[in-house]
């Protein structure tokens, strides 16, 4: 069969590679607007014209609204869940949840709640956003629920686990917030990990008593 020289067929890799910044490139100019005009203000339409695409190509790239804003939500939904599954031998569940909540502060990691005065700020002006937020720690508390099934080799409905993923994941969602409010305080990073440190200390050792021997590797 004869081979179109004229329509050569490109690499998989640099095909992905397009998408990917097709994709960047529509989250960036989304964020922008959002920002400058709201989130509820900003229309789909808007943001294919900043991008220089059809609206239809920011539909299939994100098919929700809040997909825009929320890019990294399958990494947020699933962070508890893989800190229990990646704990190291001989560490329980809260261990290795409150050495790795230490290293995101430390990192000023965004799943931790880093996200900027800007971006903050739209979130807490926005009614949709603050309620997917809510959605989405949701989510991640039933992903750790999950995590923790596995781990101790309970049923679905044990109310042991479910218990210990509510406490751990109330506990991620408070420190959530207080970065969010001292971002919002327009206070540094390096203050804010400060801060955050010494209260995460405080709120994990509230639930040694109950839960430092608790999902052991």
């Amino acid at each position: 069969m004869a081979t179109d020289i004229t329509s050569p067929v490109q690499p998989t890799g640099l095909r992905d590679s397009k998408k990917q910044e097709t994709r960047q490139a529509i989250s960036d100019h989304a964020t922008r607007l959002f920002i400058a005009q709201g989130f509820e203000q900003t229309t789909i339409a808007e943001i294919a014209t900043a991008a220089r695409v059809a609206k239809k190509t920011v539909t299939n790239y994100f098919p929700r609204k809040e997909d825009l804003v929320l890019d990294h939500q399958d990494v947020f939904i699933a962070s508890l869940a893989h800190t229990v599954a990646d704990r190291r031998p001989g560490e329980s569940a809260l261990a290795a949840l409150r050495r790795a909540f230490a290293d995101a502060t430390a990192a000023a990691d965004p799943i931790a709640g880093f996200s900027g005065p800007a971006f903050a700020r739209m979130i807490a002006d926005s009614p949709t956003l603050s309620a997917c937020l809510r959605g989405l720690h949701d989510r991640r508390e039933h992903a750790l629920a999950q995590a923790l099934v596995a781990a101790v080799g309970a049923p679905q409905d044990d109310i042991t686990v479910r218990t210990a993923a509510g406490l751990l994941g109330t506990v991620h969602r408070i420190l959530f917030q207080r970065i969010q409010e001292l971002t919002l305080a327009d206070r540094p990073n390096d203050e804010i990990t400060e801060t955050v440190a010494a209260e995460a200390t405080r709120a994990f050792e509230l639930l040694e008593p109950s839960l430092s021997h608790y999902a052991i590797a």
